[in-house]
């Protein structure tokens, strides 16, 4: 806390007419309220000029404070930018947040300070329609160009349902073809160079050596690629929007869906700060059984990835190999999972006796069990 007061003092030194607002929070990380028209000098002082500084940019997002009940503690806004700072030195983060008054925002870009915010700007600004000035391409990145609004604001809709019946009027197939056509400025690329025309291909977004629905923009110059721009909306599942009407528990499923192959691990990410936001204590018990269903999903996750990747290298065998494996691995963890295996305090239930030893959890005893039931399906190389 010393340090953290020190760190307070020495921004209102730096910055004389600077008015900071400490605020407690549950995770214990340090955070300050900034006004926004001192938002960039700040964020430069922290990261270039202060001893030990903070030169990893962690995250950058917003919130829609607009139905909230407002404390008076801490400035009123419409919405709240919120920045997390890294300190390698100090090892420890800083949250830097940023009252929005106004309705339709807008502020100052800092990717001339972290390249990275490149992309954390232009997501705030998709999902929640604030401009940042300055920003080299501002445009949406999750969302398709066509799309009206900007979901993470209270005021989209939740559902297909609150939109009214879909019609696709001439007007609007006309606008979608024209999107459709491939404009290399929109996405930043330039046609030309000063000797030579540059041509684009598009990988994706289904392609069979993607497994997955990503999208990719090459700019090349003859057999040399210049660029390569990803598209990643594609990817997006709206699982922010889908949490805004659902409880604190009734939204665990949703996190399995994060990875299919590893929903438990999601489960736990989720949970974990549930808990730390309402002073939950898990038993030590269920903090073991956690962490053993997490790691059975992690190894399951890690067959279908080596499954896979093997054959695209032309390896059916070892694919075939993995996917009977996962089965086998499966069938034991389906004693124990259920929908959502792992509940907000605790866990679903105790462990089945392939999982335990003299009533205590043993990620030895599973083993065991796994190998001598299966253990004649792994291949010795």
């Amino acid at each position: 806390m010393e340090t953290n007061t020190r760190l307070t003092d020495q921004l209102k030194l730096r910055f004389s007419d600077l008015h900071v607002i400490e605020q407690s929070t549950r995770d214990e990380i340090f955070t300050l309220w900034l006004p926004i028209f001192k938002l960039k000098e700040v964020l430069y002082y922290l990261k270039k000029e202060i001893a030990k500084p903070y030169i990893l940019l962690y995250d950058l997002t917003a919130i829609d404070e607009r139905t909230r009940k407002k404390d008076r503690d801490y400035p009123s806004s419409y919405f709240t930018l919120v920045y997390h700072l890294f300190s390698f030195d100090r090892n420890s983060f800083l949250r830097i947040k940023v009252a929005l008054p106004d309705g339709h925002p807008s502020v100052p870009s800092i990717t001339s300070f972290w390249a990275n915010a490149n992309w954390y700007e232009r997501e705030v600004y998709d999902m929640f329609g604030i401009h940042f000035e300055g920003h080299p391409h501002l445009r949406r990145i999750l969302m398709p160009q066509s799309w009206t609004g900007h979901p993470l604001r209270k005021e989209h809709p939740s559902r297909a349902t609150e939109m009214g019946p879909f019609h696709l009027s001439d007007e609007k197939q006309d606008l979608e073809q024209s999107s459709l056509q491939f404009k290399p400025e929109e996405w930043g690329l330039e046609r030309q160079s000063d000797d030579s025309d540059f041509m684009f291909l598009n990988i994706g977004p289904q392609h069979p050596g993607t497994h997955g629905v990503l999208r990719i923009i090459l700019q090349l110059d003859g057999e040399d690629i210049v660029d390569a721009i990803p598209d990643i909306g594609f990817h997006h599942r709206g699982a922010e929007k889908m949490a805004e009407r659902q409880s604190w528990h009734t939204y665990i499923p949703y996190t399995d869906r994060v990875d299919y192959l590893g929903g438990v691990n999601n489960n736990l990410a989720y949970l974990l700060a549930v808990e730390e936001l309402a002073g939950i204590k898990v038993p030590e018990r269920a903090k073991v059984i956690r962490v053993m269903m997490c790691e059975f999903f992690r190894i399951a996750s890690h067959l279908v990835w080596y499954g896979t990747f093997a054959q695209d290298l032309g390896n059916f065998h070892l694919y075939f190999t993995c996917s009977r494996i996962v089965k086998k691995y499966l069938m034991l963890l389906k004693r124990y999972v259920a929908v959502a295996c792992i509940p907000t305090g605790s866990v679903l239930e105790v462990l089945p006796k392939t999982f335990r030893k003299d009533g205590k959890p043993s990620y030895k005893v599973f083993w065991i069990t796994f190998r001598n039931d299966y253990g004649n399906m792994i291949p010795s190389c």
